[in-house]
């Protein structure tokens, strides 16, 4: 298995693809909302010979679902969302001019994902559902490589914001300690925004959620 990670937006948003032994891929929070940056994403997938089989969302807000359109069509590939991200993804279209992002195209969605497992040819992905951050965010963890891709639950020294439309602040330190935490300590943390980090580094050092 091999992660590739892009930073897009005005967010700098975390873009990761992760491609199998056979050369399958699925790209997980496509930001790239500027023409610059699909090309660059699909030139890397091209350079290296991947075949897109899916997009995944952890979570719907703005700066992680600009490229799902654009990326659908190219690949003509399924979109999967978290089921509980619903009312979330379906508001982006709503405030996306008052972001500056006019020009958002909405995607539709073909599967609906929960709590199980998703696999990629030889890679299985454990979904975990950890609400806080959003309604239904979902991190994959997979174990056999001790990753995660955490979306914005969890980051170095530092946790998803709550404060907007569906986050709740609890929920998520709850979550974070109950389902995240739980985790192998030398798991490594792959978060929508900023570097990675582990989940031993993050019970001792982020301020936000001790173990």
């Amino acid at each position: 298995m091999k992660i590739k990670s892009f930073v897009f937006n005005p967010f700098y948003e975390n873009t990761y693809l992760i491609s199998s032994e056979k050369g399958n891929c699925l790209i997980f929070d496509p930001g790239c909302y500027e023409d610059y940056e699909v090309a660059e994403l699909k030139e890397y997938i091209h350079m290296n010979d991947l075949k897109v089989v899916g997009i995944i969302n952890t979570h719907c807000h703005i700066d992680h679902v600009l490229g799902n359109d654009v990326l659908k069509a190219a690949y003509k590939v399924p979109l999967k969302i978290p089921t509980n991200e619903k009312e979330v993804f379906d508001s982006v279209p709503a405030y996306a001019p008052q972001w500056g992002m006019a020009g958002y195209r909405h995607a539709e969605v073909d599967e609906w994902l929960g709590e199980g497992t998703l696999d990629l040819d030889e890679v299985s992905m454990k979904m975990i559902e950890v609400p806080g951050h959003s309604p239904g965010h979902l991190i994959f963890y997979i174990e056999n490589e001790k990753v995660v891709i955490g979306g914005d639950v969890l980051f170095r020294e530092s946790i998803g914001r709550t404060d907007l439309p569906g986050g709740n602040h609890e929920d998520l330190l709850k979550n974070i300690q109950e389902k995240v935490y739980t985790l192998p300590d030398d798991v490594e943390v792959f978060p929508g925004h900023g570097p990675s980090t582990t989940i031993g580094h993050e019970k001792v050092y982020n301020p936000f959620v001790k173990a």
